[in-house]
């Protein structure tokens, strides 16, 4: 009788179907759930740019060009206009002050000052003549005054001797009234030739006064001819360096056309342009380093000038102590200019991932150094050099610092 055989559910080969399915299942399940899922970049390690984290002093500073300038820069007009009759200097000539530069001429001001000079002697001799006047009548009424003051004393005696006489009947009383009519005439002519000396006097010193500031105001005007005159042989108001003279012989200048001018090459000043976003940021007193032939020099800020032009402001920066020997007018200085105080802080160096990222995160190498991860950070000030980090980074971590344009959307690189 034959035996009837039952089928087995669980075969070897089932089960490790079975097992090898459940497996697969797990893996796929870890990968999609608990794996990770971040997108991945290979990159190779010579073509990227790493840098650490460290910790050092930070100050924050900008780059700018200054040009040398002279401290001091004397400008030559024409006062009045002329014509170049003569030069007595070139361009370029070292000139000591008071020394002529160039003469001019104008026909039309020294026709005016002969003029001016002859109302000017007129007056003057009005006023001489009118002085000699009132001292002769002064003299005159002088020695009128002494002959009565001489005729009222002889009618003064004769009066009182008729007095006497009429008394005792030794002369008649119209002779009496006689002598007292002439004494009481006298001193009455005196009486008035006072007054009139007196009023004389006033009139005469009024007149003077008055022909006095006539001619003071006609001196006073040819002085300001006669300096005008004066002003056309053109001097060096200090002595310096004669930079640049805008003349010809025969050319035509008007009154207060640049003739030239003078610079003082014995103290040099830096006349630096500045973005105008540091505009508010910027004060008297801030230092700034320069190199010149190799020696550090320190620069200061002097003089700000707030007017902006083309986004850009100027600052004054002089040296501070010894000026830099051999530097010459319009010659070009990179300066280093500080905008706050030496502090510690966790720095990163600059470099083009700044431009991808905006400081706001970074690519972190593993310390295997074979992938880095992107993490977001905070950067705070910086300067041509260095970031400063306020979080997301410790000092000793490593950064890849160099361009992320080619990176795409990676999240996490492989560095090969």
């Amino acid at each position: 009788m034959d035996k009837k055989i039952e089928k087995k559910r669980w075969t070897a080969r089932k089960i490790t179907i079975l097992a090898a399915s459940a497996v697969f299942a797990g893996f796929v399940i870890y990968t999609v759930v608990l794996g990770d899922t971040r997108s991945t970049l290979n990159v190779e390690r010579d073509k990227i740019t790493v840098s650490a984290v460290e910790r050092g002093v930070f100050q924050e500073f900008i780059p700018v060009t200054g040009t040398v300038q002279p401290q001091r820069t004397i400008f030559l007009d024409a006062v009045d206009g002329g014509r170049v009759e003569k030069m007595f200097v070139e361009a370029g000539a070292m000139v000591k002050e008071g020394d002529p530069i160039v003469l001019l001429k104008n026909s039309t001001m020294v026709l005016d000052a002969v003029n001016r000079e002859a109302q000017m002697l007129d007056q003057m001799n009005n006023l001489q003549n009118s002085r000699v006047a009132m001292e002769q009548t002064r003299l005159t009424l002088k020695n009128q005054l002494l002959d009565l003051e001489n005729q009222i004393a002889n009618a003064k005696r004769v009066f009182e001797q008729n007095q006497l006489l009429v008394q005792k009947q030794l002369v008649s009383k119209e002779e009496f009234e006689r002598a007292r009519d002439n004494y009481d005439f006298l001193v009455k002519r005196k009486a008035l030739t006072l007054e009139t000396s007196r009023t004389d006097s006033i009139m005469r010193l009024a007149q003077v006064n008055q022909l006095e500031n006539s001619t003071d105001r006609l001196k006073s005007n040819f002085g300001v001819v006669k300096q005008n005159l004066d002003n056309m042989l053109v001097r060096a108001p200090i002595s310096g360096q004669l930079t640049s003279l805008n003349c010809e012989i025969g050319e035509a200048k008007t009154s207060g056309q640049r003739l030239g001018q003078i610079d003082v090459i014995d103290a040099y000043k830096i006349r630096v342009p500045i973005d105008e976003f540091y505009l508010a940021r910027i004060n008297v007193g801030q230092i700034g380093q320069c190199e010149i032939a190799g020696k550090p020099h320190r620069l200061i800020i002097r003089k700000v000038f707030s007017e902006v032009k083309n986004g850009r402001f100027e600052v004054d920066m002089y040296f501070e102590g010894a000026a830099a020997e051999g530097i010459r007018r319009g010659q070009s200085l990179q300066i280093r200019l500080e905008l706050g105080s030496e502090e510690q802080a966790n720095l990163l160096a600059r470099g083009g991932f700044y431009q991808k990222t905006g400081g706001q995160w970074v690519f972190v190498l593993a310390q295997d150094g074979k992938q880095a991860i992107k993490r977001n950070v905070r950067l705070g000030r910086q300067n041509p050099n260095t970031f400063e980090i306020i979080e997301g980074l410790q000092v000793g971590e490593k950064v890849i610092t160099s361009s992320y344009d080619t990176f795409g959307d990676a999240e996490k690189l492989v560095v090969k």
